[in-house]
């Protein structure tokens, strides 16, 4: 039954949208969750903590979904996780009290793992302008976070939390056929440059990338999860003199996320042209200097600089993904790739219970920000140990 499903792949384009659907997924409850919580008669600080388990199995499960893949095929599991996220939406409309709704955002988050351990192995097998390509994927990945609120923002006008992950569910049902017509044979490359050949051994120094690839993902998931899930709250309370409006502000937090994931275009096409310590360190330092500040300021000012800052939040994105595919041959990198994202995903899942713990207790969302630049300091760091690699020839990008 499942050998028939061994060997096949889709297009770039398919993983892609595939990508931006399990973001946007797992961003629906950020936007939903104020509504989620009046209609059970909680504060957002308390609803936000039923979504905590959801984000824990995002990671948790990675290992096994790449387990899975190896032993029956990453297509079928890429099948898996299309279905498997639409019915969980779809049950989570129907949820009749705040434990029912945190059980399916359990199963939403864990099939949702099924996506980075096997899809982006899925793009990595191919060497091709990988750097690129991932950059591109990492676009679709967070125009899902940006459509997220936008969508929700929209519904949340003449509907209510339930539609927005019924009709999501629904759209993920849809797309999941359109993902299994569009299976075929995986084509053989012919890997004949000497700098993408394809890696049958782990390269020298994989030790030390690993630990420093590590540390940049347990730092970056902590950045990425907090920023992602608290802008579109913030800009609500923070941007009052130029909107009061749930939708409009969650269009603001959409138009900040989607600017910024264009970056990782630039991050990717130069992570094929320099070294890539060099990228990661100065995305780093643009995720301090930027994510403090945006504490500062309100309405327009928190605008521009929360733009800039979400900018090198997922600029960083690519380059860690780039660098692994270097060092670790295609073999293991499904099962590299879930330990990164247990890791990330894990720690991410960490910001709901931390930052409604500190709201409770008195601190306000301008101060969780500057705790949040000083996290990314880390990645910083973590720049410092990788070692030197340059980026990709000119002549072997056009090959």
């Amino acid at each position: 039954m499942f050998v028939k499903f061994r060997d096949k792949s889709v297009n770039d384009i398919f993983i892609n949208f595939s990508h931006f659907l399990d973001h946007f997924m797992m961003l629906i409850f950020a936007k939903a969750a104020y509504d989620a919580g009046r209609s059970f008669g909680m504060g957002y600080e308390e609803i936000i903590t039923y979504g905590t388990l959801s984000f824990i199995l995002f990671g948790a499960c990675a290992p096994v979904a790449a387990r899975l893949s190896d032993v029956y095929s990453r297509s079928l599991l890429m099948v898996v996780f299309h279905f498997g996220i639409g019915i969980s939406a779809v049950l989570a409309s129907f949820a009749a009290n705040p434990l029912q709704l945190m059980i399916y955002l359990a199963l939403l988050g864990g099939f949702a793992a099924i996506f980075h351990p096997v899809g982006i192995a899925m793009l990595l097998k191919s060497n091709k302008r990988r750097g690129l390509r991932l950059g591109i994927n990492g676009v679709f990945g967070n125009l899902g976070v940006a459509a997220a609120p936008l969508f929700i923002g929209i519904v949340l006008i003449k509907g209510d939390w339930r539609f927005g992950f019924c009709l999501s569910g629904i759209i993920c049902l849809f797309y999941g056929f359109i993902f299994l017509l569009n299976l075929k044979e995986q084509a053989i490359e012919e890997n004949s440059c000497n700098n993408f050949r394809e890696e049958k051994e782990f390269s020298e120094g994989w030790q030390r990338v690993l630990l420093a690839l590590a540390l940049v993902t347990t730092a970056g998931g902590f950045v990425f999860g907090s920023m992602t899930f608290l802008v579109p709250r913030y800009f609500e309370i923070s941007m009052v003199n130029i909107s009061q409006s749930a939708a409009f502000s969650g269009f603001l937090a959409s138009l900040v996320f989607a600017i910024a994931s264009f970056s990782q275009v630039y991050v990717g096409w130069l992570i094929d042209r320099i070294s890539p310590k060099r990228t990661l360190l100065a995305m780093a330092a643009g995720q301090i200097i930027f994510v403090y500040f945006s504490a500062q300021y309100l309405d327009a000012e928190l605008l521009i600089i929360m733009t800039l800052a979400m900018c090198f939040v997922f600029g960083q994105i690519p380059i860690t993904d780039a660098i692994m595919a270097r060092y670790v041959p295609d073999e293991y990198r499904g099962r590299v790739l879930s330990i990164k994202f247990l890791l990330n995903l894990t720690v991410g899942a960490m910001v709901l219970p931390f930052c409604g713990y500190l709201l409770q207790i008195g601190y306000v969302m301008s101060d969780l920000f500057f705790i949040i630049s000083i996290v990314a300091s880390l990645i910083f760091l973590a720049g410092l140990v990788l070692p030197e690699q340059e980026g990709v020839s000119l002549k072997t990008i056009k090959d």
